[in-house]
């Protein structure tokens, strides 16, 4: 039976590493912990929902407040092991951040997403999410 819990303790987020790998091939083990702990001290918030205590799927998301939008729940990261795609993980998680959202009473909530990520795109659509803008970046090595 899957069960959402947040991760706090050190074995909870080395946990989900597997998971974040995935969408994250840059992150190093070995980082890993640091990076999210220094995250959380800034708001960042982790969800995992596990299934036989296996990390399946990972939210990472922050709660602020924009001019453009007012307050959000913005999600970071959303990831689901290969083995565990299409059995709904990711929506349970989506879902459980979207009531979140509804809950504190904020305007909703943002994300974004590669432009290549098809899989990804049918989810959110699925779950009322609109295209509405496009991110850029200027990336210093």
């Amino acid at each position: 039976m899957s069960s959402i819990f947040e991760a706090k303790s050190d074995e909870e987020i080395e946990s989900c590493f597997p998971v974040f790998e995935i969408l994250r091939p840059h992150l190093k083990f070995d980082n890993f912990l640091s990076q999210v702990k220094s995250q959380q001290a800034q708001g960042y918030r982790l969800l995992a929902i596990s299934d036989d205590e296996i990390v399946q799927s990972v939210i990472g998301y922050r709660l602020c407040e924009f001019l453009a939008w007012g307050k959000i729940l913005y999600i970071d990261d959303l990831s689901t092991a290969v083995e565990a795609r299409s059995k709904g993980y990711a929506g349970e998680l989506l879902d459980y951040v979207i009531n979140l959202a509804k809950n504190l009473d904020l305007q909703g909530v943002h994300l974004d997403t590669g432009y290549a990520r098809h899989f990804a795109h049918r989810l959110y659509l699925n779950k009322s999410f609109n295209f509405t803008s496009h991110h850029l970046s200027i990336e210093f090595a």
